[in-house]
């Protein structure tokens, strides 16, 4: 699940921030595949005054902001896999939600992927090697996933996969802002 750049006049939310201005916790936090804990409300500026989408990415880590009935799909759906934090949006009424997956999958399929490359002792990052430096059509084992239908995977944690009945149940509510890419063959 992707943000659609695509959608003309889309906000550009950023960084979610605390009462005291400064951005909430490490630029990945909401995207490390983990719960999280935050002391304090939360929220994105958003000076233009654009209307937010249903489904956006916020800041440089990429976090999920989603739209109540979004948010209550995903607490349905995948209880068990997510992470929901309120976040006010400057200028809107409605709080909106962080979404955070709470699970980090072992599950690339290397072979099956475009192209994967792995981060190795030479390359200065000690805590990196063995994650993936960068990762071309993605594609995960299904067999590894067992019931998750919302994680992150494992040493590539900046893609969000949902399972198809979380993406199915988020296209029926014609939800604005998001994409969708296959992560499976066919073959699986």
């Amino acid at each position: 699940m992707h943000d659609d750049f695509r959608v003309p006049g889309r906000w550009e939310p950023g960084d979610p921030r605390g009462l005291d201005d400064k951005v909430v916790g490490g630029v990945w936090m909401f995207t490390a595949g983990h719960p999280v804990e935050v002391d304090g409300p939360m929220r994105i500026p958003n000076e233009a005054r654009m209307s937010p989408l249903d489904f956006s990415l916020a800041g440089a880590g990429l976090t999920p902001v989603v739209h109540p009935r979004v948010a209550a799909i995903f607490a349905r759906l995948a209880p068990g896999d997510v992470q929901l934090l309120p976040v006010d949006i400057e200028g809107q009424r409605e709080p909106y939600f962080l979404l955070v997956a709470t699970r980090l999958i072992h599950c690339i399929d290397e072979p099956a992927c475009l192209e994967a490359h792995r981060y190795g002792p030479g390359d200065g990052l000690p805590e990196r090697v063995g994650q993936y430096r960068s990762v071309r059509g993605l594609r995960i084992d299904p067999t590894q996933v067992d019931r998750a239908r919302v994680f992150r995977p494992w040493g590539w944690p900046v893609t969000l996969v949902v399972s198809e009945v979380v993406k199915e149940a988020l296209e029926r509510e014609g939800v604005t802002g998001a994409r969708f890419t296959p992560v499976t063959d066919t073959r699986h």
